[in-house]
């Protein structure tokens, strides 16, 4: 497959969630639609409803980039299949060991060192008595505003590129104004926590989108980077993504949301 054929992919199957982003779906959907302790019923059926509308966004997506941005470019290939030899375990286990498990890992340690440097150094590093942290979520609470979000929660998702799972710990850490990452016991202090700060059932839906939504990983995207060898799908499997989910949350929120004048209790 070519690279404009893998491109084409790419940019369109990451409406899927990854397992990096189903525990902040799972949490958020348990705590606002199922309530702390609730259904978890109405908790599965939310995720899967998010799932499903992955789907449906990557069909959509895949429409109109054949229509526009990729016109012209195939969307299908022929695969020839190698003769079927029976695996050996051992050699499979190591191959697997080295090409994927270290592979993989070795990446993430890549991307994920500077960016825990960085963060630690926003949240320690004090400007006229606030963090560094509390100032880039301070100038980002307007562009946020239209997303339904809070500036801590934008900032989250921007300084969670390496990995998906940052995003709740960093939030944590944000609104406890906490030098380090940190965890909470249960969904009931988390649920207390956010709703403190003011979070409702729209602003929960807002994350959910946005999470599901968003650009991939920096993992993902080194590895977009490996096998395309094209900075220019790079570029578009951060920015296409980016765009649909802002898009769809400057629409619920302008259009739906400001109607909505109730708390999710």
């Amino acid at each position: 497959m070519d690279s404009d054929r893998c491109g084409f992919v790419m940019l369109t199957n990451v409406f899927v969630p990854c397992n990096g982003r189903f525990p902040l779906l799972i949490s958020l959907a348990s705590i606002f639609f199922a309530g702390t302790g609730g259904n978890s019923l109405i908790a599965a059926a939310a995720v899967s409803g998010l799932v499903l509308f992955g789907i449906l966004v990557t069909f959509g997506v895949s429409w109109i980039l054949s229509r526009t941005l990729l016109r012209g470019v195939p969307s299908r290939f022929i695969l020839e299949l190698p003769p079927f030899r029976w695996p050996k375990i051992g050699s499979l286990l190591i191959r697997s060991f080295l090409d994927r498990t270290i592979f993989v890992l070795g990446r993430a340690v890549t991307v994920a060192a500077p960016a825990g440097a960085l963060t630690w150094l926003l949240a320690n590093i004090h400007l006229e008595g606030q963090s560094l942290l509390n100032l880039g979520a301070g100038y980002l609470h307007p562009l946020a505003r239209f997303l339904g979000l809070d500036g801590y929660i934008l900032l989250a998702f921007i300084l969670a590129l390496p990995a998906n799972e940052l995003v709740l710990p960093l939030l944590l850490m944000a609104y406890l104004n906490l030098g380090t990452l940190v965890e909470l016991d249960g969904l009931d202090a988390l649920a207390s926590l956010l709703k403190f700060h003011g979070w409702t059932w729209t602003t929960a839906l807002s994350v959910m989108l946005f999470s599901l939504l968003h650009y991939p990983c920096a993992t993902t995207l080194l590895t977009i980077y490996k096998e395309t060898r094209s900075l220019k799908w790079t570029v578009l499997a951060f920015l296409v993504p980016l765009v649909v989910a802002s898009g769809v949350l400057l629409l619920l929120n302008l259009v739906f949301f400001t109607k909505v004048n109730f708390s999710w209790n």
